[in-house]
Order: structure tokens, then sequence, then C-alpha cells
């Protein structure tokens, strides 16, 4: 795997994590009757999502690239 796929994976698996966080977040603020809060981490948790769907979309684009389309 090429060194610019990796990093998008490991990108990706970054956001993941903020991603899961942030529905804790939600959740928490959520359950706790703060709806303001919890929209806003639901909101942040959406952005993380947008991300990760970049980031594997250039890991696989650099994968093809780095490796031919079979």
């Amino acid at each position: 795997m090429s060194k610019q796929a990796a990093d998008h994976h490991k990108k990706a698996a970054e956001h993941h994590e903020h991603a899961a966080q942030d529905h804790k977040e939600a959740a928490k603020y959520h359950e706790a009757g703060n709806h303001e809060k919890a929209a806003h981490y639901a909101h942040l948790a959406h952005a993380h999502h947008l991300h990760i769907a970049h980031h594997s979309a250039e890991a696989t684009k650099s994968h093809l690239e780095h490796h031919g389309k079979k």
C-alpha cells in the first residue's frame, strides 16, 4: 500500500474515533435535556463523518493509482 493511501486510512480512523466521542457527548447532553449542546456535538460528529468519507475515497484513489486497476 502506498504511504499516501495508508495516511488517508489513518486519518479516517482518527475521524472515526473523534466522531464516536462526539456522538457519546451528544447522547449525554440529550439525556440531560441540553438539546443545544447535543445538537452541537451531533454536528461535530457529522463533520467527522464527512471527513471519513473524503479520506476513504482518497485512500481508494491513491491505492488504485499506486497498484493499478485490475
